[in-house]
């Protein structure tokens, strides 16, 4: 669902279609595996230093991109460098602030930065092909027709687009890379095909006009037709949903108890069973189940509608005819954004109910992906944002709840953070003892449950349906989505009878 803009693992973390791609096209010195491993890609092998400053990178040497051009070391340094510089604009450049790249020659590289325990999930970023993007100006990176018409070294290559009258991308055809250093792919090729929504696209997998969905809302799954024929291929995986309180657009969530009173009379018990249709779990933190740092009490905060009555009725919002709260005439009134998505769309629907129950107006607007990512997210321009993020392999919430990312490219939704609370989260990323870091990672949560900048949903399990057809796919603990490609040079259709 959605269209790919930039297959460029440079500036695909945003968009789940361009990473999906991308990940097929290009690869990191390091990759993870189906259990959410770290294990070499480009690197033949990588040491640490003692101190856990420097690391060392040597390089396969059989690799070459899908041109025929043969891959170095050289284009590892100048993707590094395209990241770490500020006027290309990539979301990856706050995970390698204060780090600098060595070249050793052409098949060893190495990385001297200050103590980071989550430095090995970096190294997973795409490698761009020096010779190709090297007259590419900062202005034109994100616009160049290379973000569609990428040149990798990953098992699948590039081959053609298709597009309708108004420039939708359509379907995109990939096919096997011959020169893969692993070995050619099993499959002879792989053709995306994109849909406006959840629904066109489960029509299209019932009329068996594709083999697979990238992924399918746990209330969708009883509208599968084929049920025989599929397999639901379902995954854990570091994503939770929540709704993200931007203060500065909003006086009524400015207000302490106004934000504590949404908390408390959030049934996220109700979202769990009807949205994700129990294939899922209530979250109160983004430290996930399974996560250095995660208790079960740690900021759980029971359902009290009574309470958050109270709170509100103590600050001054009072009940008025209308069946909405007021204070000094001002309703009590809040505008939710959020993706035309199944799963965010249903549960805003639900929270306007939950919410009106103590007297909240929810305005709900539901927007497409790519219109709510340029038009609310970048510029930051809600008052309450229902969304989705990913937390990768650590849970370095640098990314999300450093105050220095705030704004765009950052994914600070929530405009949270102070001296205090970025101390925290720096201090945790330099700590190796993880009993330790659990410790960081404990203050930060009774911070955020102190403050409320955001109100912490269900975390789903990732569930995509394929075709018993396509077999080989053995993903069981993703990072991300787009990591159940990670073995995608071993699925597999067709097979037959050998004699041994």
């Amino acid at each position: 669902m959605g269209q790919p803009q930039h297959i460029n693992p440079l500036l695909s973390a945003s968009n789940d279609v361009d990473a999906d791609i991308a990940k097929i096209i290009y690869n990191g010195l390091l990759k993870y595996d189906g259990k959410g491993t770290l294990i070499p890609d480009l690197a033949e092998s990588y040491e640490i230093s003692e101190d856990k400053t420097t690391y060392t990178f040597r390089l396969k040497k059989n690799v070459t991109w899908h041109d025929g051009t043969t891959f170095s070391a050289r284009d590892v340094l100048f993707t590094f460098n395209l990241i770490t510089d500020p006027f290309y604009k990539s979301p990856l450049r706050s995970n390698w602030q204060g780090v600098t790249a060595n070249l050793i020659d052409d098949s060893t590289i190495t990385f001297v930065t200050s103590p980071y325990a989550g430095f090995l999930n970096n190294v997973t970023f795409g490698i761009l092909p020096q010779h190709i993007w090297d007259d590419v100006k900062p202005d034109n990176f994100p616009l160049t027709q290379l973000n569609l018409e990428p040149i990798g070294t990953g098992p699948f290559k590039y081959n053609a687009f298709q597009k309708d009258s108004k420039g939708n991308i359509l379907s995109y055809k990939l096919v096997a890379n011959p020169n893969f250093f692993e070995g050619k792919s099993y499959l002879s090729k792989i053709t995306f095909n994109f849909y406006t929504d959840e629904e066109s696209a489960l029509d299209a997998y019932n009329r068996k006009e594709i083999m697979g969905m990238g992924t399918i809302s746990s209330r969708k799954i009883v509208e599968i037709k084929n049920q025989k024929s599929s397999f639901l291929h379902s995954s854990s995986i570091p994503r939770y949903s929540a709704v993200f309180l931007n203060q500065s657009k909003s006086l009524p969530l400015a207000e302490d108890k106004v934000r504590e009173a949404l908390n408390l009379a959030t049934d996220r018990d109700e979202l769990v069973k009807i949205v994700l249709n129990g294939k899922g779990s209530p979250i109160y933190s983004p430290i996930l189940p399974g996560m250095i740092g995660y208790s079960v009490d740690l900021g759980k905060i029971n359902f009290e509608l009574e309470k958050a009555k109270e709170l509100l009725e103590s600050s001054g919002w009072k009940m008025s005819d209308e069946g909405f709260r007021k204070k000094n005439d001002k309703v009590l009134e809040i505008s939710l954004a959020t993706t035309d998505w199944d799963e965010f769309s249903k549960s805003a629907e639900i929270l306007k109910t939950q919410w009106a129950k103590i007297g909240v107006k929810v305005n709900i607007n539901s927007l497409s992906v790519s219109d709510i990512q340029q038009n609310y997210i970048r510029p930051r321009e809600y008052e309450a944002l229902l969304f989705g993020q990913v937390l990768g392999a650590e849970p370095d919430l640098y990314s999300f709840w450093h105050s220095a990312q705030k704004k765009d490219p950052g994914l600070n939704l929530a405009l949270f953070g102070d001296s205090d609370t970025d101390k925290l989260v720096e201090d945790a990323r330099v700590e190796f003892d993880r009993e330790k870091r659990a410790n960081f990672y404990a203050d930060f949560q009774k911070k955020l449950v102190e403050e409320v900048p955001a109100i912490f949903l269900c975390s789903p399990e990732y569930i995509y349906p394929v075709n018993k057809k396509v077999q080989g796919i053995d993903a069981t603990n993703l990072v991300a989505p787009s990591e159940r490609f990670s073995n995608v040079s071993k699925w597999f259709i067709n097979t037959k009878r050998v004699w041994k």
